[in-house]
């Protein structure tokens, strides 16, 4: 006997994850795109998905959407199967694409009013439209034709339009592709704002520092695998074997924090940074920032800047890229 799907608005309300995957695989013939997939996005959360081009990324997107079927494996989207539930799934989730698709003939205003009435909004979404136009920085070109859109005004409108019908999960796919330094980061602020707003927000992507800038989680994708997923701090963490380095600058001279940084349990040395003598750089048995801190400023040389190395998102992935396909 078949067994009924949850309702969308129980799931939202019952604390399970916007979407989840669970040895998600597609192949096309011998090559696999996407390999045992297990994934988990919360609402309220940005999760970003990050890969080389023809890591599987777009692959992914595809069967959470129910725009093709997994070979193996089963997801979840608001508790629903995609295969199976695709328009009810399609309803709820607002995909952009890394390439948006537009009436040419029509202008801005008129293809977002297009979108809201195929979603069955009537002249309630005229005062959403307006706001949406004006968030995404299109309000003044909004009577102008599609066709007249530069490719990084056409991505903004891609935008407005996922936004459009107020959708439970967003899904972005390459967001900032083709628009301007400025745009980018209006583009990200609204990322955080629909994490802010209770969305779940799945950003796929192969620009780090961006990714960087706006996810709470972030997954690797090499070769079809996801091979590690978390926060960057702990990325760094589990992929950290052996000592660990901590770059600081502080007040000179730098010979007195040298000796403060030194004397702290678990430093086994301090050197000058060889590419920038403002900075000391310190290899500990065990993070030691907190101690350090405490015994740079009891010495009168407080920290202006101390971190650990390893922890940039450029950096973990480029460790795990280079784990996994020396693995390969």
């Amino acid at each position: 006997m078949a067994v009924a799907e949850p309702q969308v608005e129980q799931v939202a309300q019952s604390g399970t994850p916007a979407i989840r995957t669970r040895g998600l695989t597609k192949r096309y013939g011998d090559f696999t795109a996407v390999d045992k997939l297990d994934l988990t996005v919360k609402h309220g959360e940005v999760f970003g998905l990050l890969g080389p081009n023809g890591a599987g990324k777009t692959t992914t997107i595809l069967m959470l959407l129910g725009l093709t079927a997994p070979s193996d494996g089963a997801a979840r989207v608001l508790g629903l199967d995609p295969a199976h539930n695709p328009l009810l799934v399609k309803r709820q989730v607002g995909y952009l694409p890394d390439s948006v698709g537009f009436y040419t003939g029509m202008t801005g205003r008129q293809n977002l009013r297009y979108t809201a009435r195929l979603n069955g909004l009537g002249k309630e979404a005229e005062a959403d439209i307006e706001t949406l136009l004006a968030r995404v920085g299109l309000k003044t070109a909004a009577d102008n034709k599609v066709g007249t859109y530069s490719r990084g005004m056409r991505q903004r409108l891609g935008l407005a339009d996922v936004l459009v019908k107020r959708p439970s999960i967003v899904i972005l796919d390459e967001p900032t592709t083709a628009i301007d330094p400025a745009g980018v980061e209006e583009v990200l602020e609204l990322v955080r704002q629909l994490a802010r707003d209770g969305a779940a927000v799945l950003l796929a992507s192969h620009l780090l520092h961006q990714v960087q800038q706006v996810c709470d989680r972030v997954g690797i994708f090499v070769g079809g695998r996801l091979v590690a997923q978390g926060a960057m701090g702990k990325l760094a963490e589990q992929l950290g074997t052996g000592p660990i380095e901590i770059e600081f600058s502080a007040p000179p001279p730098l010979d007195a924090a040298r000796q403060a940084a030194a004397s702290v349990r678990g430093v086994k040395s301090v050197e000058l940074d060889p590419r920038d003598h403002r900075m000391l750089v310190v290899i500990a048995e065990r993070d030691v920032r907190t101690d350090l801190a405490r015994a740079l400023v009891a010495a009168g040389h407080p920290p202006s800047h101390l971190r650990r190395r390893g922890d940039e998102l450029d950096e973990i992935y480029r460790r795990y890229f280079a784990a996994n396909e020396a693995a390969a």
